[in-house]
């Protein structure tokens, strides 16, 4: 059942993405944010299928999370990818609305409403995501400063290439506004801390020491009835709670599980590889 209903809604944000790429953004030849902005340009320079091209470019990206991340979350990512590319063939390039304002602010929208959906579900859609789930695994660094120079770059590169600044900053603006639809979705790289209280305590830390998260065994007594059991605490990141959740409920699906925002932390929260 939980499957059926990851796969139905990956196949809504899919056909959302590629609808706000094909009818929104791509006619007026402006471009999305990351990978698919990198992919819209090229399309736009080389005259290729966009499509084909957003499936291309990703395959190193999801080769490389394969190695880093593990089959349970890009797995997800390579159907979303896969799904986006045949809906970016299905549905037509054609304008949906005339106006540049409305197709950036509307096309902004749809592709972070679509995106939003797939990192509630514990993928991705490829590209930037992924490699930014890598980078928190490895580096205390600010992701969104990454994202920025990124998305500053490739709208420049548009900006520079087709000498419409008026194309490039409503590019720009398609660009943030698909940022605050995920924010209100999904907020990627937020810290939480959760609290596992578990009567299966060897078999969960192991389910979760591939996460490369540092986690506490803390002794634990119930105050109503006396009884002694461990809790884990581990800190992670929110771009990573859907696997979390998972991994818990396919171990213990019995566990008492309290989740905070975590405000900040000292020290490394990282598993230190060996």
């Amino acid at each position: 059942m939980r499957r059926t209903r990851t796969v139905i809604i990956m196949l809504i944000s899919s056909l959302l993405i590629a609808f706000g790429f094909n009818q929104l953004l791509i006619p007026h030849r402006m471009i999305s944010g990351g990978l698919a902005g990198i992919t819209m340009i090229a399309g736009y320079a080389t005259g290729l299928n966009i499509g084909w091209l957003y499936f291309l470019l990703n395959i190193p990206i999801l080769l490389w999370g394969l190695r880093e991340l593990g089959v349970r979350f890009v797995g997800w990512s390579i159907f979303s990818v896969l799904t986006t590319t045949v809906a970016m063939q299905v549905i037509p390039v054609h304008p949906f609305v005339n106006d540049l304002m409305l197709g950036a602010v509307f096309g902004g929208v749809i592709v972070g409403f679509g995106s939003g959906i797939s990192l509630r579900e514990g993928a991705s859609s490829g590209g930037v995501d992924i490699v930014a789930s890598i980078v928190t695994r490895k580096r205390e660094i600010s992701i969104g400063m990454l994202i920025f120079v990124i998305n500053g770059s490739i709208i420049a590169a548009l900006g520079f290439m087709t000498a419409n600044w008026d194309i490039a900053l409503f590019s720009l603006l398609s660009i943030f506004t698909t940022g605050k639809m995920i924010d209100l979705i999904h907020i990627r790289y937020v810290k939480v801390t959760a609290f596992i209280v578990t009567n299966r305590t060897d078999a969960l830390r192991q389910a979760l020491l591939p996460l490369k998260r540092g986690i506490t065994v803390i002794r634990t007594r119930g105050g109503y009835t006396d009884a002694e059991r461990d809790m884990l605490m581990t800190v992670t990141t929110r771009f990573e709670l859907a696997e979390l959740r998972n991994i818990i409920l396919k171990t213990d699906p019995n566990a008492f599980v309290n989740i905070v925002e975590t405000v900040g932390i000292m020290g490394d929260f990282r598993r230190p590889t060996v």
